[in-house]
């Protein structure tokens, strides 16, 4: 059995739906997306030490598939710089959790001007069906986004990247390096393999998949990184 089947058989048999952004994490890494950086924890001797050992900054959140929405809830600290910030941060989300016996996730602070959406919902005519667009709280407000059927071709991924009407934003401009369009079609790709091969999840979505700013004058292309994901799995009104 590999670490994702234990992720999935291990929620399922708990009646979840959701994973944790911990548990989806792992399971999107297994499928060559990069992700941030992260540490669970669940002290705060092991908060501060998983800090000291990604480096500050960092940012620290509540982890739990009993909690989906953290930033609205008030459950995320970015860009701590300090031990002492950290631990302002620790006290005040320990003490708004909404659940019982809640882990927490220190992770590594990407940076970048450009954030994007990639997900997998599963159509009752079409199967698992790719999505792709603008994301941050431009996903909400101006709903530029694209659908394919999966599995993807690598023409697939670069047509969708190259539909949405904000495609110009991965180009090169105001300083930024284009976007590295071979690794952003590789997430599609894995993205569309998941649905595919995984008929127990239900949909996927990474909000936001940050372009990490490249260096033009370098030649380095901006590199895309998934900062929170989740993974819904199917239950018995899906099926």
């Amino acid at each position: 059995m590999t670490e994702i089947d234990a992720l999935i058989g291990s929620a399922l048999k708990q009646n979840r739906r959701n994973l944790s952004e911990w548990e989806s994490a792992r399971l999107l890494t297994g499928y060559g997306i990069p992700m941030a950086k992260g540490i669970l924890a669940r002290s705060w001797n092991e908060v501060r030490e998983a800090a000291k050992g990604i480096g500050y900054p960092v940012v620290f959140k509540a982890c739990s598939p009993e909690v989906s929405h953290k930033t609205e809830g008030g459950l995320v600290a970015v860009d701590l710089r300090s031990e002492a910030e950290l631990d302002a941060a620790f006290n005040r989300i320990s003490a708004a959790m909404p659940v019982r016996d809640a882990a927490y996730l220190v992770q590594e602070l990407v940076t970048g001007r450009r954030e994007l959406v990639v997900g997998m919902s599963r159509d009752p005519q079409f199967g698992p069906c790719v999505m792709f667009g603008l994301g941050g709280i431009l996903t909400e407000i101006l709903g530029d986004v694209t659908f394919r059927p999966a599995p993807l071709s690598e023409a697939d991924a670069m047509e969708m990247i190259g539909e949405i009407k904000g495609h110009r934003i991965l180009d090169a401009v105001r300083g930024m390096a284009a976007v590295d369009a071979e690794a952003l079609a590789a997430c599609l790709m894995a993205v569309g393999r998941i649905g595919v091969e995984r008929d127990r999840i239900q949909a996927i979505d990474i909000n936001p998949l940050i372009i990490q700013d490249g260096r033009p004058e370098g030649g380095q292309a901006g590199r895309p990184v998934a900062v929170d994901a989740l993974v819904i799995l199917k239950g018995e009104d899906d099926e």
